[in-house]
């Protein structure tokens, strides 16, 4: 009897939550947009970047990220991120690679014209939308890929690219890191002038990834409205990756959004608790690795020998109400890192599931209202932010 119980049990928290008709409407009402997915970096890593070996037309069950799950999902615009390793500019491959990356990202809108099309304003976030397709956009992740080179910085915004993560994981010569020691206590004078450049250009200035320090002086200098693509609260769950109370009372000053993380490690406390040391370790690894593919095997063995709580869409939540509580409705959002991280909630496991976000969000009293602005709308009014800010700079 006892183990016809803990089955059960078990059963109903895999069991994918039930969708009610009107969390469905008003999902496909909104305008669903992630700030942040990984897939190609992992077509690179797992599929050699070959649209022909990974056919995201097709059900991909190893990845999360596929067509007919981006649809299952309602997504109506999504931030590819043109990620590649910190320690790529050791070897002065950073930019090269980060080019590759947004080739890539343009190859799959070009591959697939029925169901992606490039953008890079807000305006044309909603004009692809009304069309039915997925507006793409991209992201650099990682202020390493510019190569302290504004003219870089530039280039990378002419090729559509529309925020840049400042750091990834590393301390980088201007600007430091969550996770990694400091160098410029926040910013140094170049990484203050690539805000104000950035600015200028109307590229959003993304503090996901840096520490405490670097995200106040990317406030103190940006006249446009800032953004972590995937970061959480740091009340919820105490991992540096996350944003502390007195930054997100300063985003609400300055107009910007969170949009939350759903990695486990950053969401779940107890999970955030065992990973706070995660970057540290990866770091060591990757040094004990001249192979880039047998440190990243490491990497994942280390991981799988350390599992964590994974939760559920509640933890995600959780986050959103404390965004909410702090910083205000209009200050939160979603940035997924699918396809980045390596456990997820139980009931968030691929693109499919930004549904169950929203049924959470109504059975906690979020009206339809609300819902669409967590869902898409804030991103878009800062966006257009940025774009004001970009015109009056060159007045």
């Amino acid at each position: 009897m006892l183990c016809f119980v803990l089955l059960l049990a078990l059963a109903e928290i895999q069991a994918p939550p039930a969708i009610s008709k009107e969390a469905e409407r008003i999902h496909r009402g909104a305008i669903v947009i992630d700030g942040h997915n990984d897939f190609p970096w992992k077509l690179r890593t797992k599929g050699d970047s070959s649209f022909d070996k990974v056919d995201i037309s097709k059900s991909q069950p190893e990845h999360h990220t596929d067509i007919p799950r981006l649809r299952k999902g309602g997504v109506g615009a999504q931030f590819w991120v043109a990620y590649v390793p910190a320690d790529t500019a050791r070897t002065n491959q950073a930019a090269h690679q980060t080019f590759e990356q947004i080739d890539l990202i343009y190859r799959m809108v070009e591959r697939y014209p029925e169901t992606f099309e490039l953008a890079t304003t807000a305006a044309e976030i909603e004009r692809i939308h009304r069309k039915g397709k997925i507006a793409s956009l991209i992201g650099v992740e990682g202020g390493h890929s510019i190569e302290n080179s504004l003219p870089l910085l530039r280039i990378y915004h002419r090729l559509g690219v529309r925020y840049l993560t400042l750091t990834h994981g590393d301390t980088i010569d201007w600007a430091d890191a969550a996770t990694d020691a400091p160098k410029s206590n926040g910013l140094s004078d170049f990484g203050k002038e690539v805000v104000r450049e950035m600015n200028r250009l109307g590229m959003m200035v993304d503090i996901s990834h840096v520490s405490p320090a670097t995200m106040h002086a990317a406030l103190d200098v940006s006249r446009a409205p800032i953004i972590a693509s995937h970061s959480s609260a740091y009340a919820v769950a105490a991992h540096a990756r996350n944003i502390p109370d007195d930054v997100l009372l300063r985003i609400k000053e300055n107009r910007g959004i969170v949009m939350v993380n759903f990695f486990s490690g950053f969401i779940v406390p107890e999970s955030a608790k065992m990973m706070e040391n995660m970057f540290v370790v990866t770091r060591q690894i990757r040094a004990q690795h001249s192979d880039p593919e047998a440190a990243r095997k490491a990497v994942q063995a280390w991981r799988k020998a350390n599992p964590i709580p994974p939760g559920t869409v509640k933890n995600l939540v959780d986050h959103i109400d404390h965004i909410v509580k702090i910083a205000g409705i209009d200050h939160v959002g979603l940035g997924s890192d699918y396809d980045g991280v390596s456990t997820l909630p139980t009931d968030l496991p691929d693109v499919s599931s930004y549904p169950v976000i929203t049924q959470e969000l109504l059975n906690r009293g979020y009206t339809a209202r609300q819902i669409r602005k967590i869902l898409g709308q804030n991103l878009l009014r800062v966006m257009r932010a940025a774009e004001k800010v970009a015109l009056a700079l060159k007045e």
